[in-house]
């Protein structure tokens, strides 16, 4: 296989606002920028529709998938003949009408619009880092996904979905990598302070354990007055060698080649999964 007939994923990363229509603009240029480079599959950050100011605001904003939104997104991904990752959409909840609380929804929308598959945020993100300056309850307004969703056959390979926080658990990607996933994906939004610490570690050492490449679009810089990201949208290979860094301080994005002989060729030379033990060896300390 050669270079050139390699698939290309961009990575992107933006810098969301309560302005969902602005939001949608910035993202709809990436999108577009991505494909004048030849990308067949664009990913888009954890909160790409907007980042809400207060809970208040955040609820307010919120829309099901088959709202404004989600459908300018699917016409768009038709318009271009491109897969997207809408990588962290506020869905509203099973039970809106009754207690106002949302998903964290991350969608894949193929070359002909078609939503194909949804996988909600399970591990929500309730820090409290006083002596960093963070403190954010998720659980306050979201409700956690009820269950992983199987990878998604992509023009780049198979994508196991997570989103953000989902990263600093390595159980949920070994799972995804036993049920076939090639690549790993965490649309995110760090905060400044857990990003410089943990960010590019946590990606390459879930590349490393899984033998997957690992793609992440970020948000980046002052979203208002209250939140701001750490940025660095990444892109990672099975190795755990850096393809692609989007940096600390703009919008953009990173296309990267994803070629399977990559992947074929680390674990191969590795064969770490062979190597593991059953269920119960690992059980056997409980």
């Amino acid at each position: 296989m050669s270079s050139s007939s390699l698939p290309v994923a961009a990575v992107c990363q933006m810098t969301s606002t309560p302005d969902k229509e602005a939001n949608f603009s910035a993202a709809s240029r990436l999108v577009e920028r991505a494909k004048e480079g030849g990308a067949c599959m664009v990913f888009l950050p954890e909160g790409l529709d907007y980042i809400g100011s207060s809970r208040d605001q955040t609820l307010q904003l919120s829309e099901n998938l088959d709202g404004d939104i989600i459908s300018r997104y699917t016409h768009l991904a038709r318009k271009l003949d491109m897969w997207l990752s809408l990588g962290g959409f506020h869905e509203r909840g099973p039970d809106w009408e009754t207690d106002r609380r949302i998903y964290n929804s991350h969608i894949i929308i193929n070359g002909q619009g078609e939503l194909v598959s949804v996988y909600r945020k399970a591990h929500l993100f309730d820090v409290e880092l006083t002596s960093k300056g963070v403190s954010l309850k998720e659980s306050a307004f979201t409700v956690p996904g009820p269950r992983l969703v199987p990878p998604v056959q992509t023009p780049i390979g198979k994508v196991g979905l997570g989103v953000c926080y989902d990263l600093r658990f390595p159980e949920m990607s070994s799972a995804l990598q036993r049920h076939g996933a090639e690549i790993l994906t965490y649309p995110s939004a760090f905060t400044v302070a857990t990003g410089a610490a943990h960010w590019e570690v946590l990606l390459r050492a879930r590349a490393i354990e899984t033998q997957c490449f690992v793609l992440a679009a970020a948000q980046v810089g002052a979203h208002h007055a209250k939140r701001a990201s750490f940025g660095h949208a990444l892109a990672v290979d099975p190795w755990g060698e850096v393809l692609g860094d989007c940096g600390g301080s703009d919008p953009g994005l990173a296309l990267v080649q994803i070629d399977p002989r990559r992947l074929r060729d680390v674990r191969r030379d590795m064969p770490v999964q062979r190597h593991r033990r059953d269920q119960r060896f690992y059980c056997s300390l409980d």
